[in-house]
């Protein structure tokens, strides 16, 4: 139970700093910035692996995982403009 209240608290750390660093109007809710945050600490830590910057089950840094959310929410806002 505490492994997945710390996901959701870094999940929504992430997501609140990926949204105040880029710039527009993002309509999401809480819900939504926290499933932002941990999508792109995911994405961050699959890439890194990828790139052999982690090691197999070591989790994305902070920095990387912002990056990850900034690079989802990007493509999240190519894919809602042409709806």
């Amino acid at each position: 139970m505490m492994a997945f209240l710390g996901t959701v608290f870094v999940g929504l750390i992430v997501g609140l700093i990926a949204r105040a660093i880029k710039p527009g109007d993002d309509k999401m809710g809480w819900i939504m910035t926290i499933v932002l945050g941990i999508l792109g600490s995911v994405a961050a830590g699959y890439v890194g692996r990828a790139l052999g910057m982690y090691q197999p089950g070591q989790p994305a840094g902070w920095i990387a995982s912002v990056i990850g959310a900034i690079v989802l929410l990007a493509i999240y806002d190519m894919v809602r403009r042409k709806a």
